[in-house]
């Protein structure tokens, strides 16, 4: 039966920043999402909506409150889960010290399932129905992911991680090995459902050449899976990797030699990319995660997002957690506008949900699946409510537009705002 649910409605059809704002989305104030089978039928202004459906059909109703896409987290390790908010060190310490060792007991898959249980839970109480997602180097943990993925019809991507040197002997594959199980699991889960795969190595330091070129080889015979690692997060970071890579030009070599640009390669982080990485970076239609909320809390640096957009690279956005500190979007927001407020740039709150949706699934070469509400797309949307708190609602209350009610939500809002998540049309939490 069609289902059609009554609020006020959002997407975006474009790049506020590339196209004039008023083009590049769309608002009913009183609107309605249709949704049949778990797509999107159409959206429009409710009156006229409701005119010309014909047959039966269920309304659901959600006053004084937002429905815009899922958010799409382009950035997020689900084994890190147990360590958000540890205290006190920057990147590499922050691996040694936190890191490795949580890492370590997702070699047991009861386990692993357990944590990937509880992070997916987070994911849809903060609205997040897409995600990137690291696993371990055990194979394990990505079976246990994309299990507990499977059986609440989430679009995600997942993959093992990549690491046979400088890390501990408990958590280290070979070129060969982690070659293997990634070509099983991809085999096994890659276009399974709504299910994809990421050929997963951690960073450079963590992976020998001949590691890196294996990884290679698997996008080579796979063409469409993704590849996700880490790039220039930390200037420690990119001085280890010059002196591992004496051959490479720069860091983003290092991935570069081994094949491992293109256009479903996303790069975390990338807050001190070079001149000529930049240029790399648009020529190969490679991606960046925009992790501001990491960033700041390990201390890395400041994203330089309009370098991004003038070498016409696509961003997404990254919570990181658990490098991040919230798993909400919406709070990712927050601490990218104050990032560019540091860079002397503004983040506009039309372009902060472009990115939170329709940019990050482009990102994830994902939106025609995905990332807003044309026809066809697959339901998954976010029900926000403007009084989720007494300050919210008294702030909206004070709102003269839109941009200022979307401005509002990204500066006090986070779960409490996630009044009900639905994924391929039907509903995955409830407040």
């Amino acid at each position: 039966m069609v289902k059609a649910y009554r609020a006020s409605i959002l997407h975006f059809l474009a790049d506020p920043d590339k196209t004039p704002v008023e083009d590049a989305y769309e608002y009913y104030e009183d609107g309605v999402l249709l949704v049949d089978n778990g797509e999107v039928v159409a959206c429009g202004e409710a009156q006229a909506m409701l005119a010309g459906l014909q047959g039966e059909y269920e309304l659901v109703a959600y006053e004084n409150a937002l429905i815009v896409p899922g958010f799409i987290d382009t950035h997020i390790h689900y084994p890190q889960t147990e360590i958000i908010a540890a205290y006190g060190e920057q990147l590499l310490e922050w691996l040694e010290t936190y890191t490795f060792p949580a890492e370590a007991q997702f070699s047991d898959p009861v386990y692993a399932r357990g944590i990937a249980e509880r992070f997916l839970d987070e994911l849809l109480r903060a609205g997040t129905t897409t995600a990137l997602v690291f696993g371990t180097v055990h194979k394990a943990s990505v079976d246990s992911f994309f299990e507990a993925s499977e059986e609440r019809n989430l679009r995600m991507i997942a993959g093992k991680v990549l690491m046979d040197r400088n890390a501990p002997d408990y958590l280290v594959d070979t070129p060969e090995s982690g070659y293997q199980d990634s070509k099983a699991l991809i085999e096994k889960w890659h276009n399974r459902g709504r299910a994809r795969y990421a050929v997963t190595p951690r960073f450079s330091p963590t992976s020998t050449p001949e590691q890196l070129r294996r990884a290679g080889d698997l996008l080579a015979e796979f063409p469409g899976v993704y590849m996700h690692t880490h790039l220039s997060e930390n200037k420690d970071e990119i001085s280890w990797v010059r002196e591992l890579f004496p051959d490479c030009e720069d860091y983003l070599d290092t991935y570069d030699q081994a094949g491992l640009l293109g256009r479903r390669s996303v790069f975390a982080h990338c807050v001190h990319l070079e001149d000529r990485e930049w240029q790399r970076m648009s020529e190969s239609q490679s991606n960046i995660a925009f992790c501001p909320t990491s960033n700041l809390f390990l201390g890395s640096g400041l994203f330089h997002l309009s370098r991004a957009q003038e070498n016409n690279i696509r961003v997404g956005l990254g919570t990181d957690v658990g490098g991040g500190t919230s798993f909400s979007m919406l709070q990712t927001l927050n601490e990218a506008y104050k990032v560019l407020q540091l860079r002397g740039e503004k983040l506009s709150p039309f372009k902060g949900f472009y990115l939170a949706t329709l940019g990050s699934a482009d990102c994830l070469d994902l939106a025609d699946l995905v990332g807003n509400f044309e026809s066809g797309k697959e339901a998954d949307f976010v029900v926000l409510d403007k009084a989720c708190t007494p300050l919210m609602d008294f702030r909206m209350q004070q709102c003269k537009d839109l941009f200022e009610e979307l401005f509002v939500f990204s500066m006090l809002g986070d779960d409490r705002a996630v009044q009900a998540t639905y994924a391929a049309g039907v509903r995955v939490h409830q407040r």
